[in-house]
């Protein structure tokens, strides 16, 4: 029998255990801890730059309070600047962040906002290494619009339920990644997608055991906050 691959290891938002979540300091962090990929989020502000954050309402303490509780889309960059995650860390761009990561790993992308692909797609072909990025969402047909508008970069679909088919799901959004959550991922899943020519990469994935099965199933990659737990216990099931 040929021994499967081990699954690629994605830094959930960087390492945001140890650094403040989608940050400069997240990415370099997971770099420094060897990730296969970094996954971030992004949304866009109200002068249509690209930013990395999760929520649509900054985590963030921003710089006065009139602009506490603001949406992202309903501020400029220049009003964003300043807003400090835990103290110790800005908003970056995502330009900004690609430059950082300059290619030393897969660039995983969720679309968080409505009708951004333009120009998220935009900032990643002008990044130092484009051919590393993938773009997913919740949004199917918003992955669809971004393959349209960029069929060189991978599409992914996220799931945080049991899916049915997944294989239809994919040719829909015509997406290659399917993100299904932890705990809805089955052996007909894993077969499902790969023999659709596709790769399963389950979210958010921080036990060692649980990283275990999922690879023992065959997926491609595990989306994790905790990369060196789940790199010695992916090693030490290797050695049995």
């Amino acid at each position: 029998m040929t021994a499967r691959a081990r699954p690629l290891l994605i830094g959930h938002r960087g390492a945001p255990r140890e650094r403040p979540e989608n940050t400069l300091p997240s990415f370099l962090r997971a770099l420094e801890l060897q990730a296969d990929g970094i996954e971030l989020d992004v949304h866009c502000t109200k002068d249509r730059v690209v930013v990395v954050h999760h929520d649509e309402i900054p985590r963030a303490t921003p710089p006065s309070g009139r602009l506490a509780r603001r949406r992202i889309d309903e501020l400029t960059f220049d009003e964003l600047q300043g807003f400090s995650v835990r103290g110790l860390a800005l908003i970056s761009t995502l330009t900004e962040a690609l430059a950082v990561i300059k290619g030393r790993a897969d660039v995983f992308i969720e679309l968080k906002a409505a009708a951004i692909e333009r120009e998220v797609v935009d900032a990643v072909r002008r990044s130092p290494a484009p051919e590393r990025c993938a773009l997913h969402s919740f949004d199917h047909a918003q992955v669809a619009r971004a393959r349209a508008l960029a069929p060189e970069l991978r599409g992914g679909i996220l799931f945080d339920r049991a899916v049915q088919d997944p294989v239809a799901a994919m040719r829909a959004a015509d997406a290659l990644d399917v993100w299904p959550s932890r705990e809805h991922v089955n052996e007909s899943l894993v077969e499902s997608v790969h023999g659709a020519g596709g790769r399963v990469i389950p979210w958010t994935v921080n036990t060692s055991e649980r990283a275990v099965e999922l690879a023992a199933l065959g997926v491609d990659a595990l989306c994790t906050d905790f990369i060196p737990v789940l790199r010695a216990a992916l090693t030490a099931g290797e050695a049995r």
